[in-house]
C-alpha cells in the first residue's frame, strides 16, 4: 500500500523541484501518496539574509497564494500546477512573480487561469500560508525545503533529500526506502556533503550567469 506523505515545498527553489519530480515518480509507481504543503523561504529567512537572496524568495507569493486556493479544491490540482509551474520557472527560466508564468502554468494543468488574480485579491491566501507554514516549523522544527512529513502530515519531519537530477525508478525507490528509514529512526539528525554538480535546469543557469 502507497504510504501517505505530505511534500512541503517552495516553488523559488529549483532542488526542491528536483526532488518533487522524484517524488512524483514515486507516486506515479505506488510507493507513496502525496499531499502538498506549504514552506515559505521569504518567511522563514526574513531580516536573516542579502537582500538580492530576500528579494528572490518573494518572488514566490503569487504562485503559492494561487497554490492556496487550488488545494482548497482538489489536492492533485496543487500538483498538475506545480508541474507545469516547474518547468515553465526551472525548465525554461521564465520569470516565478510574473502573472503571466502563473496564468499559462495553470492553462497548461487544464485548471482555471482567474485562479491567480483570485488568490492575489484575497487576503486569507497570505494569512493561511503564513500561517501553515508557522505552523509546521513549529511542530517539527523544519528549516528549508524540500520538507517530507510522513503519515499524510502527521508523522516525523525529514529536510530533503536533496538530488541533483531524478534517478531511475529502482534507484528512486531505493532512495525513499533509505529516506523515511532516517526519517523514522529518532536517533538519526543529520547527514550532509558538499554539493559537487548543479542541476541540469534554466533557473540555476540563470542564477549562475
Amino acid at each position: 500500500m502507497a504510504e501517505p506523505v505530505r511534500f512541503f515545498f517552495d516553488p523559488i527553489c529549483p532542488w526542491c523541484y528536483q526532488t518533487f519530480r522524484w517524488a512524483g515518480r514515486l507516486a506515479q509507481l505506488g510507493v507513496i501518496e502525496l499531499s502538498w504543503g506549504f514552506f515559505s523561504l521569504e518567511t522563514q529567512n526574513a531580516g536573516q539574509e542579502p537582500e538580492e537572496l530576500a528579494r528572490s524568495h518573494a518572488r514566490s507569493a503569487r504562485a503559492f497564494r494561487t497554490a492556496v486556493l487550488l488545494r482548497d479544491q482538489d489536492e492533485a490540482a496543487v500538483a498538475a500546477f506545480y508541474a507545469a509551474l516547474g518547468r515553465r520557472v526551472h525548465e525554461q527560466g521564465q520569470d516565478l512573480d510574473a502573472v503571466e508564468t502563473v496564468e499559462a502554468s495553470l492553462a497548461d494543468a487544464g485548471l482555471d487561469v482567474t485562479l491567480a488574480d483570485k488568490a492575489w485579491s484575497d487576503p486569507s491566501t497570505l494569512e493561511r500560508l503564513g500561517r501553515e507554514h508557522r505552523e509546521l516549523c513549529d511542530r517539527t522544527r523544519s528549516f528549508g525545503v524540500p520538507t517530507l512529513v510522513l503519515d499524510g502530515g502527521e508523522g516525523p519531519a525529514i529536510f530533503g533529500p536533496v538530488i541533483v537530477e531524478v534517478p531511475d525508478d529502482d534507484d528512486a525507490v531505493a532512495l525513499w526506502h533509505h529516506t523515511s528509514w532516517l526519517a523514522r529512526y529518532e536517533n538519526f539528525s543529520e547527514l550532509k556533503r558538499d554539493r559537487t554538480s548543479l542541476p541540469d535546469l534554466e533557473s540555476v543557469r540563470r542564477r549562475r550567469s
